[in-house]
């Protein structure tokens, strides 16, 4: 990152914390707000959060890893979850992981180079009864098979 980036992203990241209030309360609000807007936490947003709120970086290290819909790094346009319960395994989930690997030429936790897709595992979407169950963004689709999630993903593309 470069001096000027740091220097407008910590003027950006002042401004949102003048508009919350520099307490422990808005920490949260304050790194949706980022999020939001870059996509990911970097490590410099969340330093300069920490020290605007004058609490530790590990504090908001914390918080941005424990949830699982904030991120440290850029990610691509669209984020593929797959829902890795014991139900979705059951169901038939594996073929379907392997089936978008291979589509994407990309291993889950990895983004495609040209930062369309992002492939992601996530601990449970609720669709328990409707499984295997995968995440796009915000829209869920259930009761997968390998081809109906090739097509979903062409369907973004």
């Amino acid at each position: 990152m470069l001096v000027s980036e740091k220097s407008a992203l910590t003027a950006e990241i002042e401004g949102i914390v003048n508009e919350y209030g520099n307490t422990r309360d808005n920490l949260l609000p304050i790194l949706q707000r980022i999020l939001n807007k870059h996509g990911h936490i970097s490590e410099f947003a969340q330093q300069e959060v920490a020290r605007l709120l004058d609490i530790h970086p590990v504090e908001v290290y914390g918080v941005v890893t424990f949830y699982g819909f904030m991120r440290v790094k850029e990610e691509g346009r669209y984020i593929v979850r797959l829902c890795k319960t014991i139900s979705c395994d059951l169901a038939g989930k594996e073929a379907i992981a392997r089936a978008i690997e291979r589509e994407l030429d990309i291993k889950f936790g990895e983004t495609t180079q040209d930062k369309k897709f992002t492939l992601e595992y996530i601990n449970c979407m609720g669709m328990c009864d409707a499984g295997p169950a995968m995440l796009i963004n915000d829209t869920v689709y259930t009761h997968l098979t390998p081809r109906k999630a090739i097509e979903i993903l062409k369907n973004c593309k």
